[in-house]
């Protein structure tokens, strides 16, 4: 299942718009797969935690690569999403804004297929797919 949400990201020189496609997968019942666009080209691709993500549209979660806390934003109720990416060796960070309204539709629909603490990842049919590589 995925969802479309527009977000946008803060610079120097102001707002930017951007597309966040929001993916959930039973196959990876913990996590939830953003990939941030303009529209055409993909420019980020994180995965973040699915209970953190709805954690963080009532209450500052996250430390390191990825944060999330409630933001009233020039339109509403958002999700500021902080992103930290330290791993490349070239470092840097962004700051992003969804809207809490359509992030939280997403996560109930992610909820309605596998419940909050339902979720069960099969161990061996991970090692073995491991092991295939």
């Amino acid at each position: 299942m995925s969802s479309l949400i527009a977000v946008r990201i803060e610079t120097d020189e102001g707002a930017v718009p951007l597309l966040a496609q929001m993916s959930y997968s039973v196959d990876d019942p913990y996590a939830v797969q953003a990939d941030f666009s303009d529209g055409l080209t993909v420019l980020a691709s994180w995965r973040f935690d699915r209970q953190m993500l709805a954690e963080g549209v009532h209450r500052p979660v996250g430390e390191g690569d990825a944060t999330f806390r409630p933001h009233r934003g020039p339109s509403g109720d958002e999700v500021r999403i902080g992103l930290r990416n330290g791993g490349d060796g070239r470092g840097g960070h962004a700051v992003l804004f969804a809207d809490a309204g359509a992030l939280r539709g997403f996560l109930d629909r992610t909820y309605a297929v596998v419940g909050d603490g339902d979720e069960f990842l099969d161990l061996d049919k991970l090692l073995e797919e491991f092991l295939a590589r």
